[in-house]
């Protein structure tokens, strides 16, 4: 008797795909990942099988991951996907692969994680399978998912399509989950909890700065500033007090061009010292500036909890979120 069998359609890049599959790791399942998009996948990916036909294995991938339908030879990969685009018309369409490789694996649960990339993926390569059985298929719902893009009418439809195809609905707001059902979903809604994985609590707050955070003079602030983060008007309210900061510094990570110039401006106008780490920092680099932080602050017009909520609330620093996110739930 083969183990339970589990195909996530997700995407292969991103940090929270490769923390919430890693664990399953030693739980006794056949893990295997399809990726929503071609983009290389993460380095954190452990024990899984990775379905990305006619692809030459990304540098840096750990062994435990076995790429499936890997190309032989170190190059000639997008030639050969040409080849098979002439030979088979339906061949770039990332839905017929998908549906494919659901009907060889014959997974006992498909779980799409997140809904725009691969649940809508998801959706389509269920189409190809006409009158045969599909899987049970879970959907989690991340960030702005349903909250923000069921408000858009080029999402709407196909949110509804997706809720009312999928079995299982995971997300991280009581919100979401009466959304879910008005969209049309009538599964079974899983316990809200993150859907980016657990965190290593103890090695986290060893990265901690000693001391209480009453005595920190440090504030945090997310730099996204595009469709939906909103670092900008962080910057406005710390104008705004700027008189009660006189001996704090702040420090802006993932931060957009526009809200560096707005940054260096304030802290022209205002004395206060204003850093900004425009490059990618590292996880542990993020996790020690919210242990050196009495205050992290984190604004967007919609999300979930927020990674960065849970990450400062670990961290001993004192968190400020959107409304627009569900961290008052959690609080």
């Amino acid at each position: 008797m083969r183990p339970p069998r589990i195909l996530f359609v997700a995407m292969a890049e991103s940090v929270h795909t490769a923390r919430w599959i890693g664990q399953l790791e030693g739980q006794g399942w056949d893990v295997h990942l399809f990726p929503a998009r071609e983009v290389a996948p993460h380095p954190k990916l452990r024990g899984l099988k990775l379905h990305e036909p006619l692809s030459v294995r990304p540098k840096g991938l750990d062994q435990s991951v076995e790429v499936v339908g890997e190309w032989p030879l170190p190059k000639g990969a997008s030639l050969a996907r040409r080849i098979a685009a002439k030979l088979n018309p339906s061949w770039p369409e990332r839905a017929w692969r998908l549906a494919r490789t659901i009907k060889e694996l014959r997974p006992d649960l498909v779980h799409s994680m997140e809904i725009q990339h691969a649940g809508y993926l998801t959706l389509a390569a269920r189409a190809h399978f006409a009158g045969e059985g599909f899987p049970l298929w879970a959907v989690s719902n991340w960030g702005s998912d349903i909250y923000l893009f069921g408000r858009l009418a080029a999402h709407a439809e196909k949110i509804r399509a997706v809720m009312a195809a999928c079995d299982y609905y995971h997300c991280e707001c009581h919100r979401d989950v009466g959304l879910a059902r008005e969209f049309g979903f009538e599964g079974e809604a899983m316990p809200v909890f993150p859907v980016s994985g657990g965190f290593e609590v103890e090695r986290m707050r060893a990265l901690r700065e000693p001391g209480p955070p009453s005595a920190k003079r440090h504030v945090v602030l997310k730099g996204v500033q595009n469709w939906a983060g909103r670092a900008l008007v962080g910057l406005r309210a710390i104008e705004l007090c700027a008189d009660l900061l006189r001996g704090y510094r702040v420090t802006m990570y993932l931060t957009h061009p526009d809200a560096v110039l707005a940054a260096e401006l304030l802290s022209r106008k205002t004395g206060i010292p204003i850093e900004w780490e425009s490059g990618e920092r590292t996880h542990e680099e993020i996790l020690r500036m919210h242990g050196s932080a009495r205050v992290s602050i984190g604004l967007s017009i919609s999300d979930a909890i927020s990674t960065s909520l849970l990450e400062a609330m670990i961290m001993g620093s004192f968190p400020i979120q959107s409304h627009t996110g569900c961290g008052d739930e959690w609080v």
